[in-house]
């Protein structure tokens, strides 16, 4: 975008919006193509906390097209994630100046790398302790559903990688003046009570080990806030 966000018409703003939302969508078809070639791998993936797909089953006739279905979209989102992301903050922070366009381009692969490590942490650390101690829990024999389990998986997935999010948030909160590094350490206390209600609520078990488990390095995160707030104000 070339003119002054000032001077421009309604219609110019629906214009650029519509353009970006066109790229993005564009983005996810494609994306979206990808991942439907590699969903039965992501699937095959994904069940391996379970012990595979044979210790699934699906009810209905329609459910298991529905979960390669809804795999294949998912995947396609995250994979097209960056680029959803890059589109939404051309459109929002318009009028930039060289040096501040220049974090768009590290904000975006932070995004993309913070959510992943979430991901990552969720489905190597915390389904492997929790897909057991649920299946297990008064020793009644569990077949889970295909479409249950997936979308159990993922949501968990989803919501722990959102979590990781927190310090790059905090950052921009922190660029644009909304909080400081000295306000952070003032409500630390806050804060951990508040990363305990998001582990107490994300977490799929109730016993303590598992929330520790998220707890410990959302606390990490936390601190590494308070450092990229300060930096961000420097």
């Amino acid at each position: 975008m070339t003119e002054d966000p000032d001077e421009m018409s309604i219609w110019d703003h629906l214009n650029e919006l519509r353009r970006r939302l066109f790229t993005a969508v564009i983005a996810v078809v494609v994306t979206s193509a990808i991942s439907f070639l590699a969903a039965n791998y992501f699937i095959q993936v994904l069940t391996v906390p379970v012990g595979g797909l044979k210790n699934l089953q699906a009810i209905t006739v329609t459910e298991n097209v529905g979960v390669f279905m809804q795999v294949s979209l998912l995947g396609g989102v995250i994979l097209g994630m960056p680029v959803i992301v890059y589109e939404l903050l051309l459109f929002i922070l318009p009028g930039l100046t060289p040096k501040e366009k220049r974090w768009i381009y590290i904000a975006v692969p932070s995004i993309s790398l913070l959510f992943l490590t979430g991901v990552l942490f969720s489905f190597y650390i915390m389904l492997p302790r929790a897909i057991p101690f649920l299946l297990g829990f008064l020793a009644v024999k569990t077949v889970p559903r295909i479409s249950d389990y997936i979308g159990f998986v993922t949501n968990l997935m989803f919501w722990i990688g959102i979590s990781f999010e927190t310090p790059l948030i905090i950052f921009i909160l922190a660029k644009f003046k909304v909080v400081s590094a000295k306000q952070l350490i003032q409500y630390w206390r806050y804060a951990v009570v508040i990363i305990a209600v998001i582990a107490a609520v994300v977490t799929p078990t109730v016993d303590p080990i598992n929330m520790s488990l998220l707890m410990i390095p959302l606390m990490g995160l936390y601190g590494l806030s308070i450092i990229l707030a300060a930096l961000a104000r420097r």
